[in-house]
């Protein structure tokens, strides 16, 4: 099976592509920088359309076709609303959530035909927000909300999972003021384990559908 994944050169995304590499498939990274060059990649930034198209179409081709997409892909911008410039803070919906959705737009005729299966990466805070995250927050809700109409477009003809994990040991929050790093009591989860239910999202069979898969730390403070 060929497997596009994007954010695939760091974090859940490589975690991924090496989990699907595992089951013996083909992963096709697309990151805003080159990954681990055992991969088959495409380099686009996904807050921008036609990069994100053109990457998305040019990995399916040069596979012969997709069976899988899966969007990790994702930034954060943190601060209160007045304090996050504003280029920032809208940098963040354009990659996580309308870059999710350039993805799937352009995978979706050879997902038709393969009858393929999308698993969106949306997070807990997309359920429960937090103080200081109103970007990441409102993308992450936003991709929950798409993919959740999405399953209704396709059913019968795409399978749609939406992943909606906790905290990860991932450098996702390197950089960050220490008020924004998460505590030593946070428990964070491997990102390995994380991608093992992307792999089994990815293996159900035509016609059965895991719709959402909640995969938090047991101390997750932002689930329930």
């Amino acid at each position: 099976m060929n497997i596009l994944i994007t954010g695939g050169a760091s974090g859940l995304g490589l975690a991924t592509a090496e989990a699907v590499e595992k089951e013996g498939w083909r992963a096709l990274v697309v990151d805003v920088r080159a990954p681990d060059q055992r991969f088959d990649h495409v380099t686009a930034d996904l807050a921008d359309r036609g990069q994100a198209e053109r990457a998305v179409r040019e990995l399916a081709e040069r596979a012969g076709g997709l069976d899988g997409v899966v969007t990790a892909a994702g930034i954060d911008a943190c601060g209160r609303l007045e304090d996050v410039p504003a280029d920032d803070w809208e940098r963040v919906v354009k990659v996580n959530l309308l870059g999710t959705a350039s993805v799937v737009r352009a995978a979706l005729p050879y997902l038709r035909r393969s009858h393929g299966r999308i698993v969106t990466c949306a997070s807990t805070l997309g359920l429960r927000p937090l103080s200081d995250a109103s970007a990441y927050s409102a993308s992450k809700f936003g991709v929950i909300g798409f993919t959740r109409a999405l399953a209704i477009e396709l059913r019968g003809e795409v399978g749609v999972t939406t992943l909606i994990p906790g905290g990860m040991r991932t450098s996702f929050f390197d950089g960050r003021p220490e008020q924004y790093k998460p505590g030593p009591e946070a428990g964070l989860n491997d990102p390995a384990d994380v991608a093992q239910t992307v792999v089994f999202a990815l293996r159900q069979p035509a016609g059965c559908e895991v719709r959402e898969l909640v995969v938090c730390p047991s101390t997750e403070t932002s689930w329930p």
